[in-house]
């Protein structure tokens, strides 16, 4: 899939401890680089002879001891958004941190501690998640626990937790899990909803009847840091009904299995860009119980950012680095220009557009698509599982792309994935985007 996973660099210390250190508290110092996501550390310790030793193990980085866990651990993690229980996720700075060994019990004949540090560097990589989930915490049958399982299984690296008009999910999310959860809250009112993201408590009262309470509500929002993203904008039942002038960064043109009033988003969308806009699209599943057709991750949003953190996530969302799939299992789409991605503006003239969509299927249909209309429609030929194009970019103001597939449980072709559009310059041509 050309989906880069993280950079790993390993180091051993080894620190030979005798029975006269007994009680002590012994720091193995190692030097943490710049740019690293995560810390691990294991401990092996080994005895000489019958007796055994009791080595307790710890952490502590330039300002403070970052955690403990005694003799009920041999290895923890430290991540910028996640840790161990009993240690502290955070920035992780780079300069001199030790491991703490506490000599609680040693033998005789001393012990050898072989103390293994593997750091995880910030690296430019594609992630994927779900940008809608429920939970109890409103009107969801899944604790969170249970969603980051889910998560988990369906090879998520992130939630966002959006429940309704409430923000204690954001309290209560498990920091010691594989999957992150990006804070939030669905702004649920009586005539539309809005995803609010990266704000762990970002309106203090949800009620809104007027435009000047909604405008007053995303105000608030704005000011703890929140984007907003204008949730299922054509949905039958929770639909938008107030006026469509307010501030919003990206809309969900994708809610949960590919259905009429998505395509309603994915058109309006398109009028969007085609008017001179940069409106960036998400999607995600609105999953809040057990259901054959709404699931985790379906849609997916892949996400191209440096960590998995909810600032560089979001931050890179906001760029439009986003492509939507059914689910994680794909379609990708990489759509690029020189070294522009989707999302990006491309001002070089001469180059070329060039397309790779991985893990396509037979009879899948790719769409490139412009400000002019569908330029391309190609069926995957029989044997293929990655299609390649690359065309001019003939004055056009962007090019996206979208896959359908045939899907024989609804015997009809559905959208199987859809890609943010890359923008090119063009005299006249001043796009409407936030940076």
């Amino acid at each position: 899939m050309g989906i880069v996973r993280e950079k790993s660099n390993t180091e051993t210390v080894q620190r030979f401890i005798s029975h006269d250190e007994e009680g002590l508290y012994i720091e193995v110092p190692f030097s943490v680089p710049e740019g690293v996501e995560q810390i691990k550390v294991v401990m092996e310790v080994s005895n000489d002879g019958v007796a055994s030793s009791i080595i307790d193990l710890g952490v502590r980085d330039q300002n403070r001891v970052r955690g403990w866990s005694g003799g009920a651990r041999k290895e923890f993690y430290i991540h910028q958004a996640k840790a161990t229980p009993g240690y502290l996720h955070g920035a992780i700075e780079a300069g001199e941190w030790a491991v703490l060994l506490g000599s609680y019990k040693v033998a005789k004949p001393g012990c050898t501690v072989n103390v293994t540090i593997e750091y995880t560097l910030e690296q430019e990589r594609w992630l994927i998640g779900d940008l809608h989930v429920h939970s109890v915490h409103s009107d969801g049958i899944f604790t969170l626990e249970e969603n980051a399982g889910f998560a988990e299984k369906m090879g998520l690296d992130f939630i966002g937790l959006t429940d309704h008009n409430a923000a204690s999910q954001n309290e209560a999310f498990p920091r010691d899990t594989n999957t992150l959860f990006i804070p939030g809250m669905e702004l649920t009112t009586n005539k539309g909803h809005l995803n609010l993201f990266g704000a762990e408590d970002p309106v203090k009262d949800f009620r809104v009847s007027t435009m000047d309470e909604l405008h007053s509500r995303l105000k608030e929002a704005r000011d703890q840091g929140a984007y907003i993203s204008f949730n299922h904008p054509y949905c039958r039942n929770t639909g938008w009904r107030w006026d469509w002038d307010f501030d919003y960064d990206w809309v969900e043109v994708w809610n949960g299995p590919w259905r009429e009033e998505n395509q309603n988003a994915v058109d309006w969308w398109h009028e969007q860009l085609v008017s001179g806009r940069r409106l960036v699209a998400v999607g995600g599943s609105d999953t809040h119980r057990p259901d054959p057709y709404v699931k985790h991750g379906m849609p997916a949003n892949w996400v191209y950012s440096k960590s998995l953190t909810s600032t560089e996530i979001l931050k890179s969302i906001n760029k439009g680095h986003v492509v939507l799939s059914y689910s994680p299992q794909g379609p990708f789409i990489n759509l690029t220009c020189g070294d522009r991605m989707v999302g990006e503006l491309c001002e070089e003239k001469d180059d070329q557009v060039v397309l790779k969509v991985n893990d396509v299927q037979f009879s899948d249909i790719v769409k490139v698509i412009s400000n002019e209309g569908n330029e391309q429609q190609v069926m995957v030929e029989e044997g293929l599982d990655t299609l390649e194009l690359s065309w001019a970019i003939d004055n056009r103001t962007f090019y996206r792309v979208e896959v359908w597939r045939y899907f024989p449980q609804v015997k009809r072709r559905l959208m199987a994935a859809l890609s943010n559009p890359i923008y090119f310059s063009n005299e006249g041509n001043l796009y409407k985007n936030k940076d």
